[in-house]
């Protein structure tokens, strides 16, 4: 698993996390979070994220030159308060991955910031989350591959390309998440969580 960098902290299980943010860009990412749970992404404008986070206009320009790259760092920082939360601690490398994909699934699924978004704003989500590999994506399968290597070591997970294995894991997941929903008279949420930690488990096992 790559170590963290200068300006990183060190998350669960000795994990590189995202860099720790200034007090005035939590502020900053706080003011954009309420914004966009009371008007959705498209309403929200870095003009009123700067009032609510109490500091100037150019102070929230400098750092993020327009709203949607202000969402897409709101979004980073949503899901690796949600890894940091889900990270599970014991079993092999393999049961921890699939409690991890599975448990990190679902609170996206029930995550407000998110649901929102999914709500008023389908397709912005589907670019910044879903449509390109960003930064949460590229982090996730950085994450996903490290503890592939540590299953393949220990012997829980099956012989292939960490990075390959890693990348069909989110494609997975990612599924299991956007399209939920169309599935919720077949599979409830418990069901839904059952389900996707089958089928990575079943993927992963030698």
């Amino acid at each position: 698993m790559p170590t963290a960098s200068a300006g990183e902290h060190t998350g669960p299980g000795g994990r590189a996390a995202l860099p720790a943010a200034s007090a005035t860009d939590a502020a900053i990412l706080d003011a954009a979070r309420e914004c966009v749970a009371e008007y959705g992404v498209r309403r929200t404008s870095l003009t009123e994220v700067a009032r609510r986070a109490g500091v100037s206009r150019p102070t929230v320009y400098r750092r993020w030159p327009d709203t949607g790259s202000l969402i897409a760092e709101l979004l980073v920082r949503e899901l690796g308060e949600i890894i940091a939360a889900t990270a599970p601690d014991t079993g092999d490398a393999r049961a921890k991955l699939v409690a991890g994909v599975v448990g990190g699934a679902a609170s996206i699924r029930s995550n407000s910031l998110f649901a929102k978004i999914f709500r008023a704003d389908t397709d912005l989500m589907l670019t910044y989350v879903f449509g390109r590999l960003g930064r949460n994506q590229r982090a996730l399968i950085d994450l996903f591959a490290g503890q592939i290597r540590a299953g393949q070591a220990d012997g829980s997970i099956r012989v292939g390309d960490p990075d390959q294995l890693a990348a069909m894991i989110l494609l997975i997941a990612q599924s299991a998440v956007q399209s939920g929903g169309t599935v919720a008279h077949l599979l409830d949420d418990r069901s839904l969580d059952t389900e996707l930690g089958h089928a990575v488990d079943s993927y992963l096992r030698p």
